[in-house]
């Protein structure tokens, strides 16, 4: 059974930084692409950050520069290091592995940016 725990998220001012945290169980980890999405209230949900297993990178335009993706196969953890937060980051940050025939999705862990 695969499971995505999602953790570090919370209420931050604007400009500071928070590190989520991804740990996956149940999937050969350092095979599998993954990734983290946002969901504002309101809006669709939105990818921000992705990683393959060789370890690609890609970026919305709206966190480039602002928004670091890794991963760790050693402990099976996806990172999301965000700085320079602004309040319209405000979301729920969610991860999710690409499969194959499908993709599992973390709870979501929630960051809240204040102004």
């Amino acid at each position: 059974q695969v499971q995505l725990v999602e953790s570090g998220g919370g209420l931050v001012q604007a400009g500071g930084s928070l590190r989520l945290s991804c740990e996956v169980s149940g999937i050969i980890f350092s095979i599998v692409n993954m990734g983290w999405y946002r969901q504002a209230p309101g809006k669709q949900r939105e990818s921000v950050a992705t990683i393959t297993s060789g370890y690609s990178t890609n970026y919305a335009n709206s966190v480039k520069g602002r928004f670091t993706i890794s991963r760790d196969n050693a402990k099976n953890t996806v990172y999301l290091q965000i700085s320079s937060l602004k309040p319209e980051d405000t979301a729920v940050y969610y991860c999710a592995a690409a499969l194959p025939g499908r993709t599992s999705w973390g709870q979501g862990t929630q960051v809240t940016v204040s102004s």
